[in-house]
């Protein structure tokens, strides 16, 4: 897309082992950015998984464990990294649930990784980026940090939040070299969405086809699925210099989701 004009940046990317955290990593590093790859487990596939971008794409990888519902973890990610050039706040998780059922430990863990963890770390590579005298943070919210859905009160919330957060670090990096946007994809295709087709076939006695366009679809006018390699792309756009200034703001990528 811009060729490898991002060689000789780092970039972190949380939550990035599977779905869209690698996908927008994989974008990164065919621009040529070094990646630090991140989730809460650490074993032999997460370690092979760099390695593996690395020998791909001839660029630096490698994977650091953190547990991102702890603020320590957080900072302590950005930290062993030793430069973040380019910080992509993807992790998250989701719950469903109505409001007086909703567990509460489970509210307190989508608030800390899907929002907290997006601080800390924040906190922590801000400071690098302004004595490189460079840097991108790109939050990744949701069509649910525009508008809102039943039964997912903790993620609407955090998501919400994240868009709030990412216009204050905007604001607070006006007059530096350094850019914060969020992006807001509406459903993407990833390993865990395809996990659930079948289930939802079940449930609704309905077709792979008639799931996907009247249940997972029904709120993305364009009937498709966006894909990670799109919101990698947007990640890779808002690194570029045609996104200078492009900063405090949003991104939708969700078929129409929000233009309703």
């Amino acid at each position: 897309m811009f060729a490898r004009f991002l060689e000789g940046k780092t970039a972190v990317v949380t939550g990035s082992n599977s779905g869209i955290g690698l996908g927008i990593a994989v974008e990164l590093a065919r621009s040529g950015a070094d990646l630090v790859l991140n989730s809460f487990t650490d074993n032999d596939d997460d370690h092979a998984l760099a390695a593996s971008l690395a020998a791909e794409h001839g660029v630096t990888a490698r994977y650091i464990r953190a547990d991102m519902s702890k603020g320590d973890d957080c900072r302590a990610l950005i930290l062993a990294a030793g430069r973040c050039d380019i910080l992509v706040n993807n992790a998250g998780i989701q719950h469903v649930a109505p409001i007086p059922e909703f567990p509460a430990e489970k509210w307190d863990a989508i608030i800390a990784i899907n929002l907290s963890s997006a601080f800390h770390t924040t906190a922590v590579a801000l400071p690098m980026m302004r004595e490189a005298g460079w840097g991108r943070v790109i939050n990744v919210a949701s069509a649910h940090g525009l508008t809102a859905s039943p039964f997912k009160s903790a993620y609407v919330a955090a998501k919400h939040g994240i868009v709030g957060f990412t216009k204050v670090t905007g604001l607070e990096t006006a007059t530096d070299p350094i850019t914060c946007n969020a992006i807001c994809p509406g459903y993407v295709l990833t390993p865990i969405i395809e996990k659930q087709i079948p289930d939802q076939m079940k449930t609704h006695n309905m077709s792979r086809e008639e799931v996907i366009a009247k249940v997972m679809l029904q709120r993305q006018p364009s009937g498709q699925f966006a894909t990670v390699e799109q919101v990698g792309g947007t990640v890779v756009y808002l690194c570029s210099p045609a996104a200078d200034q492009v900063t405090g703001t949003t991104i939708s990528v969700d078929g129409g989701w929000t233009a309703l």
